[in-house]
């Protein structure tokens, strides 16, 4: 997926030995710290991502990372949530974009996202779907939290769906909600086959076949 800076909010502040940069505020570079994991994780799996490789990144002491966050579980649900937001407003950006029909602002999403794979050669996936691949080693916290983010995705693909019907590109028959279900189970595992194969042909082919299925 193509990756982008997010913003963050600023919280209270943690318990824990504050750095020594004094540069830069409490909040920017807990903001920093953020966007280092995010970009992390949707090239790495959370067991994997080391902490001090992040902090060395945004160049905050070791020692430092609590008292900007009480722990690494607290981290990636910070994580979660902000690439969430970010991609709720990638999604809305395509989806709701009425200069186009509703099934060409999809079809735009989808383009969109095999540039940004091709622009991070194929490093770079879906967090979300990368952390939905590892659950059994994840902290049990991040099971409810990811799935809401999925479901989230799919009512605003929903959304999008039911205006092609009502613009008649689409069948009045069709459940636009197991449609969307259907189009995000698909689409990560064809976002995983892709950074895979390091090629956008599982993109093209698992759309080809979402769109054929609308006009049946």
């Amino acid at each position: 997926m193509k990756f982008s800076q997010p913003d963050v909010p600023t919280p209270p502040r943690r318990r824990g030995r504050p750095p020594k940069d004094s540069a830069r505020s409490y909040g920017e570079t807990r903001a920093e710290l953020i966007r280092a994991g995010l970009a992390q994780l949707t090239e790495k799996g959370y067991a994997s991502v080391g902490i001090d490789a992040i902090l060395k990144t945004v160049g905050v002491p070791k020692g430092s990372f609590y008292h900007y966050f009480k722990s690494k579980e607290a981290f990636g649900q910070v994580l979660i949530d902000a690439y969430a937001d970010y991609f709720a407003r990638k999604l809305d950006r395509f989806l709701l974009n009425a200069d186009y029909p509703p099934l060409q602002r999809l079809r735009n999403f989808i383009d969109d996202a095999a540039q940004g794979m091709r622009r991070y050669t194929f490093r770079r996936g879906c967090l979300v779907g990368n952390l939905g691949q590892e659950m059994s080693l994840l902290p049990e916290s991040f099971r409810q939290q990811l799935k809401e983010v999925f479901e989230d995705w799919q009512t605003r693909t929903a959304r999008c769906l039911r205006e092609a019907q009502a613009a008649g590109e689409i069948g009045t028959e069709l459940d636009c909600d197991r449609l969307a279900a259907w189009f995000w189970i698909g689409w990560e595992g064809a976002v995983l086959r892709a950074k895979l194969e390091a090629s956008t042909q599982p993109l093209e082919i698992f759309a080809e076949g979402f769109f054929l299925r609308l006009q049946q």
